[in-house]
């Protein structure tokens, strides 16, 4: 169990890194139809995550991988069941990217346009189905005594999800803005600072009604021994005291608070389940577990090692890139990539 636990850790941990970095990408390119008024300012908006917009996905693949790799069966009813969605996402994330690299190819005004609206729905969809996704995994769905889901996307489609769905989209653009004000010129920063707000507030409210839904519908904040109450408490804090810090101007400390509660929300879901992973709503017997769903301790072992050895130079190439990109973006034309 000790083996099965350090992974269900070190996965839960690759997803807060993930939601945590591609929740203000996903928020930048939300935002960006609305927030630049010239081709210009849109350019500077994607130059603020340009360089490091496709290795904050490398984060959702990785959590993918050691998902496959420590807890197999879990990989297998989660891919399986979720697969239309997950193929939906997969366009949205594909258009996204082409709209990145080919946006700037032909300067008709038309054709960028299209990749700017191509951007901005390839960040709002994968935003909401993540958090359908997640919502799902903490009120269960119809997983049977083999494992597997049958019931295909629509009973996914469940008002607690779409509901957490709209958490992740206003979550993420809250997130957008708090970074847009630290990374992209004066001008956009201060529009990203007005719509900031409105962002919080639909984060606050929508997540106040999840959260009561939550405490009601499922056992993450009220089962016995470790549950998601403590981190959903710091969340909350986070999330306030993230409006204060924004009003007084403290961008910097803003980006952080925000950041502790998109990752205090994550360890909240994954408090909430352990020891389950995947929570079967036909019998509770037939959730997928840690126990159950794990590769074998030979495998676990052998994956931890390599993770002692590789990890730390994950982590230093991610700080070493956000610190040689940490300047804010010019608005000179000669600087704009994208």
């Amino acid at each position: 169990m000790i083996l099965q636990t350090v992974w269900f850790i070190l996965v839960t941990i690759l997803f807060i890194g993930f939601f945590f970095l591609e929740g203000f990408d996903y928020g930048v390119g939300i935002l960006l139809p609305f927030l630049g008024k010239k081709d210009e300012e849109r350019r500077a908006i994607i130059n603020t995550i340009g360089p490091v917009w496709d290795s904050n996905e490398v984060w959702m693949i990785t959590a993918g991988g050691a998902l496959f790799a420590s807890f197999p069966q879990v990989y297998a009813t989660l891919f399986s069941g979720f697969y239309l969605a997950l193929v939906l996402m997969l366009v949205a994330l594909i258009l996204r990217g082409l709209g990145f690299e080919f946006r700037s190819k032909v300067e008709a005004q038309g054709w960028r346009s299209f990749w700017d609206w191509a951007i901005f729905l390839g960040s709002l969809l994968p935003a909401l189905l993540w958090g359908v996704a997640v919502g799902n995994l903490m009120r269960g769905f119809a997983i049977e005594a083999d494992m597997n889901y049958y019931g295909g996307l629509f009973p996914l489609l469940n008002p607690y999800s779409i509901l957490g769905g709209l958490v992740f989209v206003a979550l993420f653009t809250m997130h957008g803005t708090n970074y847009l004000k630290l990374k992209a010129p004066e001008e956009i920063a201060k529009r990203a600072n007005k719509v900031g707000f409105n962002a919080w507030i639909a984060a606050t409210v929508l997540t106040v009604v999840f959260i009561a839904w939550t405490f009601f519908a499922t056992d993450i904040l009220t089962k016995p021994g470790i549950n998601g109450l403590v981190p959903a408490t710091l969340a909350a804090v986070a999330l306030l005291v993230t409006s204060w810090l924004a009003k007084s101007g403290k961008d910097r400390w803003a980006f952080i608070t925000g950041s502790l509660t998109v990752a205090f929300a994550t360890i909240m879901v994954f408090a909430g389940l352990y020891p389950r992973i995947l929570i079967s709503s036909l019998k509770p017997e037939w959730s997928l577990t840690i126990a159950n769903a794990s590769s074998s301790p030979y495998t676990l072992k052998i994956m931890t090692i390599v993770v002692c050895i590789f990890l730390p130079f994950v982590l230093a190439y991610v700080i070493w890139t956000f610190w040689i990109f940490r300047k804010r973006v010019s608005m000179k034309k000669e600087t704009l990539v994208y």
